[in-house]
């Protein structure tokens, strides 16, 4: 009898002790498990704050500025690293018309005047926050390997020339100054058969670079970035009004200090020769 109850005790002590272990693992894990669920959080915390830090600029640019820009995107963003450039390319007027129904964009690079100024009677840019920054020129261009001859928009009019690429003139500025050039030589009304339109200056290019289009009309920095296509002649600039990008800030930015520094920036030296490295003109 004695021997069963020592047993007993012996036993009940045994289950005991393994219990308490148990516990103190379990205690452990827990308290383990807590201290990463901390960390955890606290990364998050940290990963969430660096992206509140991040300011993300809309920049409305005209197509033409695609190449030059994604340059100084690339200058910008290493100097700021708390700037993000988002860049929204397109045909200036599409541009204006979606800053007028309020899309969000804190700058807008337009290849015209009328399109800025048109921003700047609604009161959506304010007429000091606007300024013209560069110029350029338009061109016509033919495929690369192509042997026709083309000299000067009259040439248009030649039989083996079947189709002639311009941007849609009511909102691409460089198709507007193209059926400047084409009317002022009487010829607009002549070629209306032989007209393709398009969204911007860059499917313009695309036309000619891929043989959809005997000839293009696109600004001379166009031009200059193609290995597909080249310039068959330069437009008489006395024909159309003179190729200006005005820049502005939109009143509605969101985040208008640093729009009024990239805004800054965009004149600096160093961003006015990187644009000139890609063909364009500072006015002086």
């Amino acid at each position: 009898m004695h021997k069963l109850i020592k047993s007993s005790t012996v036993f009940v002590l045994v289950i005991s002790i393994i219990l308490l272990l148990s516990g103190c693992g379990a205690g452990q894990q827990s308290a383990s498990n807590g201290s990463s669920t901390a960390q955890n959080n606290e990364a998050s915390s940290q990963d969430s704050s660096k992206k509140a830090e991040t300011v993300e600029l809309t920049i409305s640019a005209a197509a033409s500025l695609t190449d030059a820009l994604k340059e100084i995107q690339h200058s910008y963003e290493s100097a700021h690293t708390g700037i993000q450039l988002n860049f929204n390319f397109g045909g200036s007027g599409a541009l204006e018309k979606q800053i007028e129904q309020g899309a969000p964009s804190d700058l807008f690079l337009s290849a015209s005047k009328k399109n800025m100024k048109s921003l700047v009677d609604q009161q959506l840019i304010e007429s000091n926050k606007q300024k013209t920054w560069l110029t350029n020129e338009l061109v016509a261009v033919i495929p690369a390997d192509g042997t026709m001859n083309i000299a000067s928009v009259t040439d248009l009019t030649k039989k083996e020339v079947k189709k002639v690429a311009i941007g849609i003139p009511e909102s691409v500025p460089a198709g507007n100054y193209a059926q400047e050039a084409l009317t002022k030589a009487k010829l607009w009304d002549t070629l209306q058969s032989k007209l393709v339109q398009a969204k911007d200056v860059r499917q313009v290019l695309q036309y000619v670079e891929t043989g959809n289009a005997d000839v293009g009309f696109v600004y001379k920095t166009d031009a200059l970035t193609s290995q597909k296509a080249k310039i068959a002649f330069a437009v008489d600039p006395k024909t159309y009004s003179p190729v200006e990008y005005p820049i502005g800030i939109i009143k509605g930015s969101k985040h208008i200090q640093e729009a009024e520094d990239f805004y800054a920036y965009l004149q600096s030296q160093e961003s006015l020769n990187i644009m000139a490295k890609y063909g364009f003109t500072i006015p002086k």
